[in-house]
């Protein structure tokens, strides 16, 4: 597939594999609507991706929220051949067991993983309908299928996103529509969850500090390549399936 001059939407594009995936989508000359909710480093990814010769946007704000969305979607349009988002925000809020955790901290897992990709959902397909194909990507996890103490909100927002993935795939087949899992990936999350605290750290500190000390975490630049290769072969052949990293 040629995305070339195609517009796409990427959350969580601040740091990370957010920021890895603005990258590796601007080599191939996709123009990008960028958004998070920390101006600085989404401005900084901003600047890298425009020195590569696309055109980039920022949309600062939580994607859960349906007027962020809107803006995003907006932005894409007036770019030109909106083709689409991938869905990478999300938090982790790892360490805490399932009734240690706050109301606060539950609902900002869920909110930045599921609420953020039903608004993503409601406010861009129907453009993509009416342009009559498109994207539609959502970064997964296996968390999403297992289940590991003190990332209990997690592993439950991932597999309900998954779901919805597998949803959107069903209902408008015209949208290309999978679950790209990137596998173990050296991110903010990974860093939280090697120091996190709660009653359900100790098992945390044993799990991802292992994958520290076993050298197989993925950077996340290899993680975004990954993808990025499955979007410009053949993303059809993972519709309403899951993606996992080569």
């Amino acid at each position: 597939m040629d995305l070339t001059n195609k517009t796409l939407i990427v959350t969580g594009a601040s740091r990370g594999l957010g920021r890895a995936l603005a990258l590796e989508l601007a080599r191939v000359g996709v123009n990008l609507v960028l958004s998070a909710r920390t101006p600085e480093p989404l401005q900084e990814t901003q600047a890298h991706v425009s020195r590569l010769g696309v055109k980039a946007e920022v949309v600062v704000g939580d994607a859960a929220v349906a007027q962020t969305v809107q803006e995003m979607v907006m932005t894409a349009q007036s770019l030109g051949n909106f083709y689409g988002f991938i869905h990478n925000a999300g938090v982790l809020n790892p360490g805490p067991l399932l009734w240690e955790l706050s109301e606060n901290q539950w609902f900002e897992v869920i909110d930045s993983h599921l609420n953020a990709g039903y608004q993503l959902i409601r406010q861009s397909v129907p453009q993509l309908l009416q342009a009559g194909s498109g994207i539609a990507v959502f970064v997964g996890s296996g968390a999403a299928s297992s289940n590991l103490a003190g990332i209990g909100a997690y592993a439950v927002a991932k597999a309900a996103l998954e779901h919805l993935a597998r949803q959107l795939a069903t209902e408008a087949p015209q949208i290309t529509s999978f679950v790209y899992r990137p596998g173990v990936v050296e991110t903010h999350m990974q860093q939280q969850a090697r120091t996190a605290v709660g009653g359900g750290s100790q098992v945390l500190h044993r799990v991802f500090r292992g994958y520290q000390q076993q050298g197989i975490l993925r950077t996340p630049q290899e993680a975004a390549a990954a993808l990025v290769r499955i979007l410009t072969d053949n993303p059809r052949s993972f519709h309403g399936k899951i993606a996992n990293f080569p």
